[in-house]
């Protein structure tokens, strides 16, 4: 499989030359990498060349590379990923176009294939990525008066504020977070007690 996907990849390089970043094949998966500028003509072409007819997308989201390989990370902190699917060639493929770190904006993909609206929406409301064009980006997971990005590596674990009901104006308030800010991070626990020694040392 992974073959076919590095001829995939031939023809992509061959068609889209320097409209693409960069390209690579690894565990059967093809990615492709492009800028923003080239997103619009490039996914237009990905679903209407019969070489490729990538008719569906079937996923899209939002990454935060800022923690990304313990912070040695020193790309663009915003990626937004698309997995399109091709069931007349079946084969898929992969695409990230990286994002601006103070204001991340991409071209909304809308027009190309519908069903990335609420996709859209999500990676908005989760990562504060705007999608330029898109005709309804509102919030669709958190509540109206949310305030921040939750998916984002910045955004605390307890959020900002808190909703609660107040039985003397009778409505629903938001009020700052009343919990204290803990480390969340899992302790692994492996049968080969690799960690053991670890573990001694921060007993002592």
């Amino acid at each position: 499989m992974s073959d076919y996907y590095r001829q995939l990849e031939t023809r992509l390089q061959e068609r889209f030359g320097s409209q693409l970043s960069a390209t690579h094949v690894e565990i059967s998966e093809l990615t492709a990498e492009l800028p923003r500028e080239h997103l619009l003509s490039v996914c237009e072409a990905l679903r209407d060349e019969p070489e490729f007819a990538f008719e569906q997308l079937i996923d899209l989201c939002g990454v935060d590379y800022s923690e990304y390989g313990n912070g040695s990370w020193s790309g663009p902190r915003f990626a937004v990923v698309y997995h399109l699917l091709s069931v007349r060639n079946n084969h898929r493929i992969r695409l990230r176009c990286f994002c601006d770190d103070e204001l991340p904006v991409v071209p909304s993909v809308i027009n190309i294939w519908n069903s990335v609206n609420w996709f859209e929406r999500e990676a908005f409301d989760l990562f504060g990525i705007l999608f330029e064009g898109h005709p309804d980006l509102r919030r669709i997971l958190t509540d109206y008066g949310f305030i921040g990005h939750p998916f984002r590596k910045d955004f605390p674990i307890s959020g900002h504020v808190e909703m609660r009901y107040d039985p003397e104006t009778r409505r629903v308030i938001y009020q700052p977070v009343s919990i204290e800010p803990r480390d969340m991070v899992p302790r692994v626990i492996r049968d080969d007690h690799r960690y053991h020694d670890l573990s001694a040392q921060e007993e002592q």
